[in-house]
């Protein structure tokens, strides 16, 4: 069994079809990296991922918005085609068998959150009020600890 992992931001708002009476949710994760090429030039690669998620939870869709960073895990497939005038064509398609939502992207940028100087500085203020939050004793470890078990 093959098995694909894909972590990347959303390319365009994910569409809900209904196919033969099944519901999709058809949405494109593209991947970007950077390298330097033979010649010392810095080069943007970016690949593009058609995703296809057959299921019935389509609840999720709504959030599958532009920007937006997810990690969805499936089937690889690959589509060919032929163009009218005679050249190939191929697109990795990933069969979606479940998907995360990781984040977005704000108008700036930068991660959901906005700007780090506009977040506070306690941890505990990112969550709602009634949300357990752990804290850790504040207690320090004065001395070196020998015994590790390797």
């Amino acid at each position: 069994m093959l098995k694909l992992l894909a972590i990347g931001h959303l390319g365009k708002d994910a569409t809900v079809n209904t196919v033969n009476g099944k519901n999709v949710i058809n949405f494109t994760v593209a991947h970007s990296e950077k390298y330097k090429d033979a010649q010392g030039v810095q080069v943007e690669k970016t690949l593009w991922v058609d995703c296809s998620y057959w299921t019935e939870r389509t609840a999720i869709a709504p959030y599958l918005k532009k920007g937006t960073q997810v990690y969805a895990e499936g089937v690889p497939d690959i589509r060919t085609w032929t163009t009218q005038d005679g050249r190939n064509g191929a697109t990795l398609m990933l069969r979606v068998q479940s998907v995360q939502l990781m984040g977005a992207k704000t108008a700036d940028g930068s991660p959901d959150g906005g700007s780090p100087s506009s977040q506070s500085s306690s941890p505990a203020a990112n969550y709602p009020s009634n949300a357990p939050v752990y804290e850790a004793p504040a207690a320090s470890v004065s001395e070196p600890i020998d015994d590790l078990p390797f």
